[in-house]
């Protein structure tokens, strides 16, 4: 019987468990259902927008049908050596056209429009499209696009599909979708949630995979070029200066290997400035960039080893206080600091206002306070004892700090203000006709010439367990 009972009652306890495991699983994928989807609109390669800047007849740009390349998808600086591609052919993207269009008087609220997407002035337009890049897409890439509709520049997330020609700017970020001129920035949501629409003109292409789309991050430094791969002879590299459209391209061979450096003790930035050196890449999943100043710790592959041009390097990195993205970064085991947004900051500001918060206010009397004799000696004069009500014998107990009251160690004030019956500490030897009556004062000494007095506090109702309190019976308590 008493096994039966021990069974039932372990039975219970694990039912219980597993309840709260259950409970603590459904509010966690709660709180991850209530995690945005970003909507996106499917845009694939050679499908005319119905909503262009530029007239796509006119043959701005071109796109071609490339095999979107494997990568681990989430997040690409835009210094990533072969995150773009490019071709023999010398125009992919007719920018002269572009800026012919767009400085048209004709053109003049389009242009507006197509300006302001893009955060800048009308004016500033020519300068801006001399310093962009026409690339190929290698990745389906998710951007945030903008139709041209009533006059205004109307945004929308979109993923485009590999081989799409678009114009870059001078961090690597997609500026312009050549065939239609749209402005286009950099995708704002997680990338790991998102929900592409498909529709009867940009049907799913082959080869696509949610898990495999990027999104591009600003390079961290100033890109003096563009290290692209042909689209059609993966085996040769195209070096293309940036701001140029292919006439001053130079040619290498993407078989050639390259070494891994030793990347432990650098800081992020450095590490990945030295791979995109070296033509070697890193790969983010779904989130932000480390830091730029967390320390890197290991490498995978390690130093050393051999690699074709654009394979990936996963680092591990640790600490940082710079500025980044705080979503999680599945090629580095990063310290995060506190504050993502989306942006982060050390967080050790915190602890200066940590003392105030817990410091206790001096001028409040019922405020607990560790003895010592500056408070023993304040304390008469905020709850001097009462002639009229004594304490009961339990909060006069010797050794017994009150909220505001000293122990035992408490020395005796020097500055008691006077009272019709002072504590009995303080007072003088009794006389016959002034003796203390609460039961809870400490011993008289003894006198000799006194007459015994039958009204006086017994000797034996003084607590015999230490030296009585003089920092004022904690009758401050009780007042």
């Amino acid at each position: 019987m008493a096994l039966r009972v021990f069974v039932h009652r372990a039975g219970k306890t694990a039912i219980r468990r597993i309840a709260v495991l259950l409970v603590l699983v459904l509010a966690l994928s709660g709180c991850d259902r209530d995690a945005p989807v970003w909507a996106v609109k499917a845009v694939a390669a050679g499908v005319p927008s119905l909503a262009p800047f530029f007239d796509e007849s006119q043959g701005l740009g071109k796109d071609q049908q490339v095999r979107a390349r494997t990568a681990p998808g989430g997040l690409q600086q835009g210094d990533t050596p072969g995150l773009y591609g490019g071709s023999k052919q010398p125009t992919i993207c007719d920018v002269r056209r572009l800026k012919e269009f767009l400085t048209d008087p004709a053109q003049e609220r389009k242009a507006q429009a197509w300006a302001a997407a893009l955060s800048i002035t009308r004016g500033e337009i020519p300068d801006y499209l001399g310093r962009l890049t026409p690339v190929l897409l290698r990745h389906d890439t998710l951007v945030k696009n903008h139709d041209y509709k009533k006059g205004r520049a109307a945004p929308f997330n979109a993923l485009l599909q590999t081989g799409i020609a678009i114009l870059v700017d001078a961090q690597g970020l997609p500026a312009v979708k050549c065939s239609c001129g749209n402005p286009l920035r950099p995708f704002e949501g997680d990338t790991t949630r998102i929900k592409v629409d498909f529709d009867d003109r940009n049907e799913e292409w082959k080869g696509y995979e949610e898990a495999s789309v990027v999104a591009v991050r600003p390079a961290t430094r100033k890109v003096e070029r563009l290290d692209l791969v042909d689209v059609h002879e993966p085996d040769r590299g195209i070096a293309r200066p940036v701001g140029t459209t292919g006439a001053d391209d130079t040619t290498f061979d993407t078989r050639e290997r390259r070494a891994v450096p030793r990347l432990a003790g650098e800081t992020f930035g450095q590490a990945s400035r030295q791979l995109a050196d070296q033509g070697l890449a890193v790969a983010f999943e779904g989130g932000g960039l480390p830091p730029d100043d967390a320390r890197v710790t290991a490498s995978d592959p390690p130093a050393g080893s051999s690699l074709r041009f654009g394979e990936y390097v996963t680092l591990s990195v640790a600490g940082g206080t710079s500025g980044g993205s705080t979503e999680g970064a599945t090629s580095t085991s990063t310290s995060t600091p506190p504050g993502a947004g989306t942006s982060g900051s050390s967080g050790s500001s915190g602890s200066t206002q940590d003392p105030p918060a817990s410091t206790p206010p001096t001028s409040s009397p019922s405020t607990p306070s560790t003895p010592s004799t500056s408070s023993s000696s304040s304390s008469p004069s905020t709850s001097p004892p009462s002639s009229s009500a004594p304490p009961p014998p339990s909060s006069s107990a010797p050794g017994s700090p009150g909220p505001s009251g000293p122990g035992p160690t408490s020395g005796l004030p020097s500055s008691a203000p006077p009272s019709s019956n002072p504590p009995p500490s303080s007072a003088p030897p009794p006389s016959p006709t002034k003796l203390p009556t609460s039961s809870s004062a400490p011993p008289p000494p003894p006198v000799t010439s006194s007459p015994p007095v039958t009204t006086s506090a017994p000797p034996t109702s003084a607590p015999a367990t230490g030296v009585p309190s003089t920092g004022g019976p904690a009758t401050s308590a009780t007042a």
